[in-house]
């Protein structure tokens, strides 16, 4: 007997990993929105998800170490508000060196360039931030290799081999040829910097 719809999204969540972040919309091909919509409520109510925003949830993770729930993972709560409203978004150059690693600067904020509206989403004492770019150079990129290029101008034309060392470590084989596919037209300075990624 096939699973009743509540069970194929409890699945599909139950297969994430931990912090993951997701919508309504994400669960459309296994029932309508608004039946994708209420089995996400039930599941809240359930304690199986967390509600982080209106219409965002997430997979909490328990930490047995600090003996409770970790905090949302901000870039994951980012790309499920994208996928929400279908905007194409690519992290700016601060917040790209801080989901690649390089930096350890304190950020209370996260800003990602945006083809939607200009908006701003409090999660906890955090703030996401979309700015409304129509940036050809970052958003006709894949969300990966956008991360990338947006790091790579944030460094500057001095960025040094250690840099360039860690972005590569931090890319499959597969990443790395699509971003070098990808980003053929960008500054080509830039390119120059990708190249020496993807060796």
């Amino acid at each position: 007997m096939k699973n009743s719809v509540m069970e194929q999204i409890k699945n599909r969540i139950d297969a994430l990993p931990a912090r993951s972040a997701f919508v309504a919309s994400d669960f459309t091909d296994i029932a309508d929105y608004q039946n994708a919509k209420k089995c996400l409520l039930r599941l809240e109510e359930g304690k199986f998800v967390r509600r982080v925003l209106r219409g965002v949830y997430d997979k909490p993770y328990f930490s047995g170490l600090l003996n409770e729930f970790s905090s949302p993972d901000l870039e994951e709560i980012s790309r499920a508000i994208a996928r929400n409203y279908s905007w194409k978004i690519a992290p700016t150059g601060v917040t790209s060196l801080n989901l690649l690693g390089l930096s350890t600067q304190v950020v209370s904020s996260y800003e990602y360039y945006s083809s939607g509206q200009y908006k701003n989403y409090e999660v906890g004492k955090m703030t996401i931030r979309f700015l409304h770019r129509s940036s050809k150079e970052l958003l006709y990129l894949s969300y990966e290799s956008a991360l990338v290029v947006s790091a790579v101008k944030e460094l500057g034309i001095g960025i040094d081999g250690e840099a360039v060392a860690k972005i590569r470590n931090r890319l499959s084989e597969r990443s790395r040829a699509v971003l070098l596919e990808e980003s053929a037209h960008v500054t080509k300075w830039i390119y120059e910097v990708i190249k020496r990624i993807c060796q």
